[in-house]
């Protein structure tokens, strides 16, 4: 084992979440022959700088909880405009009187001091996931602390982020029985990832419905099922990443929820003396002076409304494509203080497109409200079951309790749910079928992406294989740095073998990449990357692999490049001073990886870095590249000055007691960076064996290709500039 240790400054957002994830101590991690890491505690702030974190995380909570009051409660904050006539429809018409009424208020109020209140604000954000909530955080929870996951590429390694561990480590007695028969059986762990996507769907659902019924409904008077009031509740913890924990606490407890037992009660003292009134209660209970305005104001805040389900549409399938169960897309982010705020166009369009086609098609509140209230429903019915598994397995809290907890709250829920069941026929299956084709494409991608992954797993080449040919692999090794994208986290993958096979020659420098997605929000920087070699020093092959959890945004700031050369430098530099790298076990190469920090790794390289832009009149570097290949690259950059890319030049700092052959390595790398960095990725076509059954080809051949074709490529979402890329095809018989 060894440690890096890199002095580092850190702004009060980073200090602030690995304060939340390392109980207050902040440390950079590196891994050995094993995978494992260990912490090396750095010194801790200055008291100054943490006597202000408090007055200014309270005043940025304060601001956020403002914010959420139209992204957030925009929906539930809306439903006094119509729930008191939405409960005396149908049967109920005909018992419209004073105890009536007042039953109807007290349904109301307990309703919102169980569910939003007691479940949501005290319970379920408390089960954030480093600040993240929904049903995939939920989910992710649980897949680090027990083997739940079906997600591929995971390491040893990934356990020792400090964003990895939540909650006591000790397992409870009374768990162990049912967390070993879930780990054992593996289509247990399938029905779970089922009913997370499902939960998943059924908000996506919710953000194709409520845009339509929160508009149509504030302007035609035409009200929705009963299941309204408890929609804003689920968007008070899928929208947790857009916010805090506490400011939707504050939002809700001290505004929100008071607020809204005060209308309620207002109204029903009013419709008690007007029974006549309760087709128009809101309206009619208001001074006539101000209707008008009001009926402005109710309308503009329907339409924010709708605001809180798509912001948490974004967050869940932003989480789903981190984790393997949705296509890439493009993920914007909208604020550069607020890091869980974000965008996704396509996903925004599918839902306009659909929202038009439902309120064109309907034109009936009544029959969206039934889709709209089983979806709802659903979403917060699975949300229970989630957190009573978190309390068994996470928090490590008695079974009993966990149980105690799920009934309570599914006898409840499970009374609506029934409700919204009865309207299937009615509108309800709306929702049950968008659910099933938002389920099938996330279930087709991630069926398709393990197994794609399997085969690369079960296609490795050989180690012994490479060695056989020699540091010049048996072809030409010329100058440059090839980037070999991979999904394996360890061994080489098939594809190296067909590009030997079919390049005549190589770069004299190869570095295996592997972009990956772990089970967390975010890695911080000084976790991201971890580096090591797969050969003996004279093949100058190393592997990188660069981590992200599914909050994180993978910028084109320009500058990966350099921090990934500067990581091997950095690596190299360590490995000579390590004691158990000096084994001459070839086949121990591979695994042995260390933690390097990309925080100010300029200051600490062990490499002098000179940069500058490519304005600047400066004689350029000289390099192996032919003159066409740099006109090719100067015509680009004029063309993309967005995707422009920092210039740096490396130089090794003049220091006698260096090793001769880690000056030797460093130097090469040097050059083969001033040569040129090349992108090299697969071409790949996924096709279902000619053995396999008539429906695996059918997800295979058709669902999953016609995915791959129409999502954004691997090197768009990678941000790989396009004229260093190399592309060779290769055909997966999965």
């Amino acid at each position: 084992m060894y440690t890096v240790d890199i002095d580092r400054e850190e702004d009060s957002d980073d200090v602030l979440r690995q304060q939340a994830a390392n109980g207050g101590q902040n440390s950079s991690r590196a891994s050995g022959p094993e995978g494992r890491t260990e912490p090396t505690q750095v010194p801790k702030r200055t008291k100054n700088l943490a006597a202000k974190i408090p007055l200014a995380d309270l005043s940025r909570n304060l601001l956020l909880a403002y914010q959420s009051f139209g992204v957030v409660y925009g929906d539930l904050s809306t439903s006094p405009l119509y729930v008191y006539k939405s409960i005396f429809v149908g049967k109920l018409s005909s018992h419209t009187n004073e105890d009536a009424i007042f039953g109807a208020f007290s349904l109301i109020f307990w309703t919102l001091t169980l569910i939003p209140l007691l479940k949501y604000t005290l319970i379920l954000l408390s089960a954030d996931d480093n600040g993240e909530g929904g049903t995939f955080a939920l989910y992710s929870l649980l897949c680090r602390h027990a083997k739940f996951s079906l997600l591929p590429n995971q390491q040893a390694a990934d356990e020792e982020l400090s964003t990895y561990k939540y909650g006591p480590s000790a397992q409870h007695a009374s768990s162990a029985p049912l967390r070993r028969f879930l780990e054992k059986h593996k289509k247990s762990r399938t029905v779970l990832l089922l009913v997370v996507l499902l939960g998943a769907c059924m908000v996506i659902g919710d953000g194709v419905i409520t845009p339509a019924i929160s508009v149509l409904s504030s302007v035609s008077g035409i009200k929705v099922a009963e299941n309204k009031l408890t929609q804003g509740t689920e968007a008070m913890f899928a929208d947790l990443g857009h916010f805090t924990a506490s400011s939707i606490r504050i939002a809700f407890t001290f505004v929100v929820y008071p607020c809204l037992v005060i209308q309620y009660m207002g109204q029903a003292a009013f419709l008690s003396k007007n029974i006549p009134s309760i087709p128009r209660g809101f309206y009619d209970s208001i001074p006539g002076s101000v209707y008008w305005p009001m009926f402005v104001i109710a309308t503009l805040a329907a339409i924010v409304a709708s605001q809180a389900i798509i912001s948490a549409t974004f967050s869940i399938v932003k989480q789903c494509n981190a984790l393997g169960c949705f296509p890439r897309v493009k993920v914007v982010h909208t604020s550069r203080h607020i890091y869980g705020q974000i965008y996704i166009p396509e996903i925004n369009w599918i839902l306009m497109i659909i929202t038009l086609a439902i309120a064109i098609g309907f034109q009936d509140t009544t029959t969206i409200g039934n889709a709209y209230g089983l979806a709802c429903m659903t979403v917060m019915f699975i949300t229970t079951f989630l957190m009573s598994l978190v309390i068994v397995f996470v928090w490590q809290r008695n079974l009993l309790f966990a149980a105690a907890f799920l009934l309570f709250f599914w006898i409840i829920e499970g009374a609506y749910l029934s409700a919204a069941l009865i309207k299937v026929p009615q509108g309800g299956w709306v929702s049950l079928l968008l659910s099933v084709i938002f389920m099938f494409i996330m279930f087709v991608w991630h069926y398709g992406t393990r197994k794609k992954y399997n085969f690369d797993v079960h296609n490795k080449v050989p180690l012994k294989w490479l060695l056989g040919l020699g540091p010049s692999l048996g072809i030409v090794r010329v100058p440059g740095i090839g980037l070999i994208y991979s999904e394996l986290a360890t061994g080489v993958p098939p594809i190296f073998s067909h590009f030997v096979t079919n390049l005549p020659a190589f770069h004299s420098v190869l570095v295996f990449v592997c972009v990956k997605s772990v089970p967390v929000p975010y890695v911080s920087p000084e976790e991201r990357f971890l580096v090591g070699r797969i050969c003996p020093r004279p093949y100058r092959i190393y592997r990188c692999i660069v981590r992200y959890g599914y909050k994180d945004i993978q910028r084109d700031d320009g500058n990966f490049e350099n921090l990934l050369i500067q990581s091997i430098a950095e690596f190299i530099q360590m490995e000579a001073v390590e004691p158990q790298f000096s084994s001459s076990d070839n086949a121990s190469f591979d695994g042995r990886m260390a933690v390097i920090s990309t925080r100010n790794v300029g200051t600490n390289s062990s490499l002098v870095v000179s940069e500058w832009d490519d304005s600047d009149e400066i004689v350029s570097i000289q390099s192996s590249r032919s003159l066409t290949l740099q006109s090719l690259r100067s015509a680009y950059d004029d063309e993309n000055p967005q995707m422009r890319r920092r210039q740096v030049r490396f130089q090794l700092p003049e220091s006698p007691g260096m090793d001769v052959s880690v000056r030797e390595e460093l130097l090469d790398l040097i050059q083969a960076k001033e040569a040129g960095v090349a992108y090299i990725m697969g071409h790949s076509y996924v096709k279902a064996r000619r053995s396999s059954s008539y429906l695996k080809k059918l997800v295979i051949d058709i669902g999953y290709s016609f995915l791959r074709k129409n999502c954004r490529g691997p090197a768009v979402a990678l941000n790989i500039p396009h004229i260093s890329l190399i592309e060779v095809g290769m055909i997966y018989y999965v």
